[in-house]
């Protein structure tokens, strides 16, 4: 049974509920001209590079885990999402289509709790506020316990942009002391959760007796065929699974390569820092990276190569940013390094004929991430269309770096977000990138139009008028 909260608690959850709805009365006659400001300014105070680099190297040090130099970096993420809520409306009418008569009335979806993982404390606050403030929400976020100063942080940083834009600073607050017990109070008291996390966390989002968005586990493989640039596919290789040393669920971690054109990506990959391991080394990595149960040890998650070496036993050079471990032919649940890696290593796989390559990424995902990206090095459209048929994901990218791509860039379409829905197949509610459309309500109004009603036997066509036994 969980632990009940404290009459204390419960009556601090109560009053950070109040003021949240408190909060959400003032702004709801802001004009969309009012809350396109406020999303600017929360923006702005987030992801300036004094501010995001100091809170994002402060997450590095506080969770122990991450790429200090390079996660400041993730700010522009930031003018990705806000680009895409300056987009769209989020008051009064927001779509009409006369041809059915519908107009579309935009509402918000009511206070949010936010669940921030680990990974991104920094990130996902200002990620989730400009898209919830400008729908005219409210958010309690609720950070991971190991990095619980730098969310509190963001979050104040963000109330200071609230008061700036005219708007209560009680828009947003956040636990200071998160528990799971108190996590779990949040979530039922709460309209709407966002559920950006492990598996354990999601699940309990989704047992809270409230609507809730979650996630999926990632096990990203790509496919390189034989039409593939091998340069431009090893360099963003190298870019996916070295940002911020592999800690993110889009991470390359499966990489299925053409027999022909193999050994020339084994090169290119080691000309981009790779680390190509014997088979004594992979079996001394695989022995530290997973505890007697199965469970990824902390002290290798997202951490560099070298040290993930060192805890094996042997080392590496220093300009090396990544190992590679051949695992051709070990694909299942008793073959650790076909499921989800979340550090800077790679499994290495073969295949002669492009069936044999989707034959492969079928079972990898039945062993790890299935619903959430994978993605193809190819010029051949009916390679791309093949693997898009079949690849049990939610998202697919073509020729591009999967970690900075599936979840929104400026060199595509994809919404920009930090929370990945992994469909039925990851156990979620959507496939889509989660975005503001997700935080809303929304009332349809509907006139007459002419009747629309098809003839019988337009309808049922080559069956109308057969007799039926």
């Amino acid at each position: 049974m969980p632990e009940a909260l404290t009459p204390e608690q419960q009556a601090d959850l109560a009053a950070m509920i109040e003021r949240a709805r408190a909060a959400m009365a003032q702004v709801e006659d802001f004009s969309q001209d009012q809350l396109d400001t406020l999303a600017q300014a929360i923006g702005w105070y987030a992801s300036n590079e004094t501010t995001f680099t100091r809170l994002a190297q402060m997450g590095v040090d506080e969770s122990g885990i991450g790429d200090r130099a390079g996660r400041p970096g993730k700010r522009f993420k930031i003018h990705g999402v806000l680009r895409d809520a300056l987009r769209q409306k989020s008051t009064g009418v927001v779509e009409v289509d006369e041809a059915r008569g519908l107009v579309k009335y935009a509402k918000p979806a009511g206070v949010v709790a936010s669940l921030i993982p680990m990974t991104n404390p920094a990130l996902t606050p200002p990620v989730t506020g400009v898209y919830a403030a400008k729908a005219r929400n409210a958010v309690i976020f609720s950070p991971h316990p190991r990095t619980k100063k730098t969310t509190a942080a963001m979050v104040d940083v963000m109330r200071a942009a609230c008061v700036e834009a005219g708007a209560p600073a009680d828009l947003f607050q956040c636990v200071n002391e998160p528990s799971i017990p108190l996590t779990q109070a949040l979530m039922s008291a709460c309209d709407l959760t966002l559920a950006t996390g492990g598996k354990p966390m999601v699940k309990a989002a989704y047992s809270s007796g409230r609507p809730a968005y979650g996630v999926g586990a990632g096990n990203s493989t790509m496919v390189i065929d034989e039409t593939a640039d091998i340069d431009i596919a090893a360099r963003n290789t190298r870019l996916s699974k070295t940002s911020d040393f592999g800690s993110g669920c889009s991470a390359d971690g499966n990489i299925v390569i053409q027999a022909s054109i193999y050994e020339a990506m084994i090169t290119a990959l080691q000309a981009e820092g790779g680390y190509l391991c014997s088979a004594a080394e992979t079996a001394r990595i695989e022995a530290v990276m997973w505890d007697d149960k199965g469970q990824r040890t902390l002290a290798t998650v997202a951490c560099p190569p070298q040290q993930i070496a060192a805890q094996a036993g042997f080392s590496i050079p220093d300009d090396c940013r990544f190992l590679m471990v051949p695992n051709h032919g070990k694909i299942g649940k008793e073959h650790r390094f076909s499921g989800e890696k979340l550090t800077t290593l790679m499994a290495l796989y073969r295949y002669e004929h492009f069936d044999e390559a989707l034959d492969m990424v079928r079972a990898i995902y039945a062993v790890a991430g299935k619903g959430h990206s994978c993605g193809i090095y190819s010029h051949r459209d009916d390679h791309i269309d093949a693997l898009a048929r079949v690849a049990p994901v939610s998202r697919m990218m073509v020729r591009q770096a999967q970690s900075k791509a599936n979840a929104g860039s400026f060199t595509n379409g994809m919404p920009m977000a930090s929370s990945l829905g992994c469909g039925i197949w990851g156990g979620n509610i959507t496939n889509e990138n989660v975005t503001m459309k997700h935080m809303m309500n929304y009332t349809w109004v509907s006139r007459p139009i002419p009747e629309d009603r098809p003839s019988e036997q337009d309808l049922f066509g080559r069956y109308y008028g057969r007799e039926v036994a």
